[in-house]
C-alpha cells in the first residue's frame, strides 16, 4: 500500500510540475508579445485546418497593422460593442458577467457571454474552441497574465489584429479590405459600427451582410461610439 501511495504522490507531483511548466511557457509567450507581434493564433490555426480540409489551397486573409494605422472609428466601435469598460477594468467585467449569468438563467440557455476584450484575446491566442471548465479556468489565468504585463493599448492592438471577421478573415486590415476595399485607417464610423456588430458571429454575417439583426445592432453601436473611451 505504501508503494502505491508513493507512486500516486509522485504522479501528482509530476502532474503539478507539467502544469506549472505549461503556465510558464504561456507566460513567456505573453512577455514576448509585449514587443513582438504574433504571426498567428490558436484560433487562426484551427480555422485554417478546417478550411483546408475542404480546400487544401485555402489561405487566411490576414495582415498585421500597427495601432496608429487603425481607424479610431473601429476602435470606438469595438469598445462600444464588446467591452464598454475596457480601459477601466483589470481584465474582468464582474457586472457584465453577472448580467450575462442572469440573462442566461432567464432564457434557460447561453445567450450572453460577458467576456471582456482581454478574455477574448486570451482565448483566441492560445485555446481551443471547445467549451470546458478547464478552458474557462485557463482563459482566466491567461487574462491575468495579459493584464499584468501589457498596457491596454497593446492588448487592444493585438486584439484588433487577430479577431475573426469572416470565413478566413482575421484582423482589422483584412476586414476593411474584404468588406469595403479600403485600409483599416480609412474606415468610416458607419463601416466600423457594422464591422463591430459582426464580431459575435462573423462567418454568418460574411454570408448575410444585409441581415436585419446586423443592421439593428450596427445602429446601436453607432449611437454608443461617441461615449467610448479608447486606449491612447
Amino acid at each position: 500500500m505504501k508503494k502505491l501511495w508513493g507512486w500516486l504522490w509522485r504522479g501528482m507531483l509530476y502532474g503539478i510540475a507539467l502544469i506549472l511548466l505549461y503556465q510558464f511557457w504561456l507566460f513567456a509567450q505573453v512577455c514576448w508579445w509585449i514587443k513582438f507581434n504574433p504571426s498567428s493564433s490558436a484560433f487562426m490555426d484551427t480555422r485554417l485546418e478546417i478550411m483546408q480540409d475542404s480546400d487544401p489551397d485555402a489561405v487566411l486573409q490576414y495582415r498585421w497593422v500597427d495601432y496608429p494605422k487603425i481607424s479610431n472609428n473601429l476602435k470606438r466601435a469595438l469598445i462600444a460593442a464588446e467591452d464598454a469598460k475596457f480601459v477601466d477594468h483589470e481584465g474582468f467585467d464582474w457586472d457584465g458577467i453577472q448580467k450575462a449569468y442572469e440573462k442566461n438563467m432567464q432564457k434557460g440557455k447561453i445567450v450572453a457571454g460577458g467576456s471582456t476584450i482581454s478574455q477574448q484575446l486570451a482565448k483566441n491566442l492560445f485555446l481551443s474552441t471547445k467549451r470546458t471548465p478547464w478552458r474557462k479556468a485557463e482563459e482566466a489565468v491567461i487574462t491575468v497574465m495579459l493584464e499584468a504585463v501589457m498596457d491596454k493599448q497593446r492588448i487592444f492592438e493585438i486584439y484588433l489584429n487577430v479577431i475573426e471577421w469572416g470565413n478566413g478573415v482575421f484582423g482589422a486590415e483584412a476586414a476593411a479590405q474584404h468588406y469595403y476595399h479600403v485600409h483599416a485607417s480609412q474606415l468610416s464610423a458607419e463601416q466600423a459600427a457594422k464591422l463591430a456588430a459582426m464580431v459575435p458571429n462573423p462567418r454568418y454575417y460574411d454570408k448575410h451582410r444585409d441581415a436585419a439583426g446586423l443592421q439593428r445592432k450596427a445602429s446601436i453601436v453607432l449611437r454608443r461610439m461617441q461615449g467610448s473611451d479608447i486606449p491612447d
